[in-house]
């Protein structure tokens, strides 16, 4: 009785030092506060009554034509369908991991046949035995080869104590929750990617249409130059300006073509087809500003963006890891045990008396080789603030991403409101020109300055149309995209 006293003395030291000896786990895995709102010009844009309502990309772009585009890219892009077949492989990822916490069940057939030497302990036992008065014809023993046949279940469990094996189904599960946001994040870029060159085929198209209006409007120039030059009203210099002018636009509108061409490849590459045309609208369908006249949390829109949510998931499971890397400081409790048919001979093998069972039970505890596991935990440690640090980054670059683009986004509504009265001006100002070189009053190079900025304002126009768009495209991947 002492003695058993003494065992459990000893295991229980053991415990308490191994135990004693486990580091710390620093479980802080908060970001800084963030700030209550964007700041933003238009106080309307955070005092509307209403929340903020989830991005829908049928209700955000308006524009069937692109909502069938994007449609068509979740169902056939690879990078996508490549990335859901990796979300499969986290999920089996994870059973693996929830299947670690039960117990493991063999079945086992085993069959074996040995000769055993005269002069070993097993060939004496056997030859000893067979004289014994002890047994009977069927406990003979055969001393030629002496069979040993199993045929049973063998099972093994470790005794989840310390967290080790539930630590590490979390990280398991985190992991999984990352990739699926992971997932939500290359949903965005692919829907993004896809929206930027549809509205830059919109600008293209648009801009191929000013060149063909503007082009016309100096064909119609370049004949009254051309009338006047034959009466002797006009110098051949004037003709050869407007023929040079003329010629310029056709090598941009050409030019232009090319662009249009490339851009469109480019898109149907996103969608996963060879070839065809894309089928689009004729002018920019905007409806982001909806979104500027909503509540907007910057709290609840931060932390719903999928790159933000993958990052605090892996935080979450470095977090798991290193728990799972503390516990093996611990002593690991093993249970397990057999059951099933063992016998030496077939003729015995399933007599009741040949039923065996075994139960087993170990406890380790890790003493030489701490130095290994105290590196382990440092790595996993280290990693765990590698990932704190990577999350407090993404929710920054975040707040700082989505706070520039509703500036940039409500400033676009000014700058198109000027630039469209510049080009009412200078529409005005080709009228004026025309008039007064007929009136002789200005000369063909205020004619030709004027449609030529005409023509520049235009095609600015247009450009800013398209930071415009590809602004709404960058304020719905800072706002979380989606399409829902």
């Amino acid at each position: 009785m002492t003695h058993q006293i003494n065992r459990y003395i000893i295991c229980g030291g053991v415990l308490l030092l191994t135990a004693c000896s486990a580091p710390k786990i620093n479980d802080n895995l908060a970001a800084k506060e963030l700030p209550e709102n964007f700041d933003l010009k238009r106080k309307k844009a955070t005092d509307s009554l209403q929340d903020f309502i989830p991005l829908k990309t049928e209700t955000y772009f308006k524009d069937e034509k692109l909502e069938k585009l994007l449609k068509k890219a979740m169902a056939q892009n690879p990078d996508y369908l490549i990335m859901q077949e990796r979300i499969l492989i986290a999920n089996s990822n994870l059973k693996v991991a929830k299947l670690g916490l039960l117990p493991s069940l063999d079945l086992v057939a085993d069959a074996s046949g040995t000769h055993y030497g005269k002069y070993t302990m097993d060939g004496v036992g056997n030859f000893d035995t067979n004289f014994s008065q002890n047994i009977n014809e069927k406990q003979r023993i055969n001393e030629n080869v002496s069979p040993n046949l199993f045929l049973g279940g063998k099972v093994s469990w470790e005794a989840d104590i310390w967290g080790k094996l539930s630590n590490r189904k979390k990280a398991a599960r985190e992991r999984f929750f990352a990739s699926q946001q992971g997932m939500r994040l290359l949903q965005t870029r692919l829907l993004s990617d896809v929206a930027d060159l549809y509205y830059k085929l919109i600008a293209l198209d648009k801009q191929a249409l000013i060149y063909q209006t503007n082009l016309k409007t100096q064909q119609k120039a370049l004949d009254i130059i051309s009338a006047q030059r034959s009466v002797g009203k006009a110098t051949e210099l004037a003709v050869q300006q407007f023929n040079a002018q003329n010629n310029n636009i056709l090598a941009e509108a050409e030019q232009l073509n090319l662009s249009i061409d490339q851009t469109e490849k480019a898109l149907l590459s996103l969608l996963g087809e060879y070839g065809g045309k894309i089928d689009r609208s004729s002018d920019f369908l905007s409806g982001h500003l909806a979104v500027l006249n909503q509540k907007i949390s910057v709290d609840s829109i931060i932390h719903k963006r999928p790159d933000v949510a993958e990052a605090y998931h892996e935080l979450r499971a470095s977090n798991a890891d290193a728990k799972a890397a503390r516990a093996a400081f611990f002593p690991t409790l093993n249970l397990g045990g057999y059951a099933g048919f063992n016998s030496f001979s077939f003729s015995t093998f399933f007599d009741n008396g040949s039923f065996a069972w075994q139960l087993l039970g170990g406890l380790t505890a890790p003493v030489f080789n701490k130095g290994q596991i105290k590196q382990e935990f440092f790595v996993s440690n280290k990693r765990q603030q590698i990932s704190l640090l990577q999350y407090q980054n993404t929710i920054t670059t975040a707040y700082n991403e989505l706070s520039a683009l509703l500036h940039r986004t409500e400033s676009f509504v000014d700058v198109l409101k000027y630039k469209s009265k510049e080009i009412e001006h200078l529409e005005i100002a080709v009228n004026v020109s025309n008039d007064l070189y007929l009136s002789g009053y200005a000369n063909y190079l205020e004619i030709i300055n004027a449609q030529k900025n005409k023509l520049q304002a235009e095609l600015d126009f247009v450009d800013i149309q398209l930071k415009n768009a590809e602004s709404q495209v960058l304020l719905y991947k800072a706002l979380g995209g989606g399409i829902n």
